[in-house]
């Protein structure tokens, strides 16, 4: 494994053990959370350990928690008892076995699934000068001492240790469906002759950081000139947990300076790329959870399963794209006379589902031989073809030199563990 997630309570009595912290929804279901609780029964002082996970909506600053009014609600949560040990006895799999060898023969493994209704996570940005936790749908994965579950005093934070993680959901499979399209037909004053416009997408779903095309076509039957393009991506953030409220906000203004001319057509594609990366001052903007001050993207859509309670999902995302056509009739009363034409387009922005060659960080390289082999054979293929320009030998001999030494340090391990077992 090439990294665990550990936290230690103040009292270094706990130690919660996660191999990830992103845990994809696959619609019908979800990765369980799999992890290891390390406790030291010495300083427990007579009480029980529990491991929790609860997926809670924040709406207001952490530090605005005073005087018994809290701002965090909680959607789902769910608590196990780890010791003395109870009815949980989870199925060990390959990600318990590493953790339970990090914490040692005072390990107590536990598993949570979490239901494919719960919403995923969502961070709304917060402010330059804002402080504590941001508002948005998080799930926590936290064990504490205490004599009961779920006790209704205020927990001692000595006595816990927790770790936020990620429910994260990916574009579902392309289904070759073209892209939406959208056209209008405006008259003017004094003009006898509309302006067409028609704007359609190439595809259903877009990826975060990929490059839009805007297809845009024109046709200007009238005696105005179109005097630019203007190409908008709004956010619409639908609170539906505790109000009906809907924020919208835009994360993308692009003016593209193409001149119609009257009695013209136009057909063009204009490409834009909404990023987090231009809005980061943005107080509000829904992001995908965020954990600490790691790196995220805007959020993505929100997919609604059939059946499911909108209420349940605490905060809706969704995006559109604007295009307007700035029209002027021209001459010294063209700015006053100014109109515009506009179509919108529904966008889906999401995370790419893994490639095949992504493994996940418990499995070992050993798994990954086969993927490899089949790489190189493609690539040798390439070569024979003249499509690729690479030594083809020299990447045998690092393909068979890698998989000697894992043979050869299984192998070591295996011998090391028949001595020690023998002493």
């Amino acid at each position: 494994m090439s990294k665990v997630y550990k936290k230690t309570s103040g009292n270094g009595a706990l130690i919660l053990y996660l191999g990830k912290r992103d845990y994809v929804d696959h619609v019908q279901n979800v990765d369980p959370i799999e992890g290891v609780v390390k406790i030291d029964p010495a300083d427990l002082g007579g009480k029980k350990v529990f491991v929790q996970l609860a997926c809670a909506f924040r709406y207001g600053r952490e530090d605005l928690d005073v005087i018994g009014l809290s701002f965090r609600k909680d959607i789902w949560f769910k608590h196990l008892q780890l010791y003395p040990a109870a009815d949980h006895k989870p199925t060990l799999t390959p990600m318990h076995d590493c953790l339970l060898k990090k914490a040692g023969e005072q390990g107590h493994a536990f598993t949570f699934d979490i239901p494919v209704n719960l919403p995923c996570s969502v961070t709304l940005q917060p402010g330059p000068d804002d402080a504590g936790k941001a508002c948005g749908v998080d799930f926590e994965v936290k064990t504490y001492i205490s004599d009961v579950a779920d006790p209704e005093e205020q927990l001692d934070k000595k006595d816990t240790a927790r770790l936020i993680v990620r429910k994260i959901q990916f574009a579902p499979d392309a289904t070759g469906a073209p892209g939406p399209k959208a056209d209008i037909c405006k008259s003017f004053m004094m003009s006898d002759k509309p302006v067409h416009l028609e704007a359609s997408l190439d595809k259903e779903i877009y990826y975060h950081g990929d490059p839009i095309n805007v297809n845009v076509k024109v046709k200007n039957e009238t005696t105005k000139t179109v005097t630019k393009i203007k190409v908008t991506v709004d956010q619409t953030t639908d609170v539906v947990l505790y109000s009906a409220d809907k924020y919208t906000k835009t994360v993308l203004c692009q003016e593209f300076g193409e001149t119609i001319d009257a009695n013209s057509t136009f057909d063009k594609s204009l490409t834009i790329i909404p990023l987090l990366a231009d809005n980061k001052e943005k107080r509000g903007l829904a992001l995908d959870g965020r954990l600490k001050d790691e790196d995220t993207n805007l959020a993505s859509n929100t997919i609604m399963r059939d059946g499911m309670d909108k209420e349940v999902l605490g905060i809706l995302v969704s995006y559109k794209i604007k295009v307007n056509l700035m029209v002027s009739s021209g001459g010294l009363l063209g700015g006053l006379t100014a109109s515009d034409v506009q179509v919108e387009l529904p966008l889906i922005l999401m995370n790419p589902k893994p490639q095949a060659a992504e493994v996940s960080r418990w499995e070992s390289k050993e798994r990954m031989l086969p993927l490899r082999l089949s790489t190189y054979l493609q690539q040798k293929k390439d070569e024979e073809r003249g499509t690729a320009k690479f030594n083809g030998a020299k990447l045998l001999m690092a393909f068979q030199i890698e998989r000697l030494m894992t043979k050869a340090k299984k192998k070591l391990e295996y011998l090391l563990g028949r001595t020690i077992n023998k002493k």
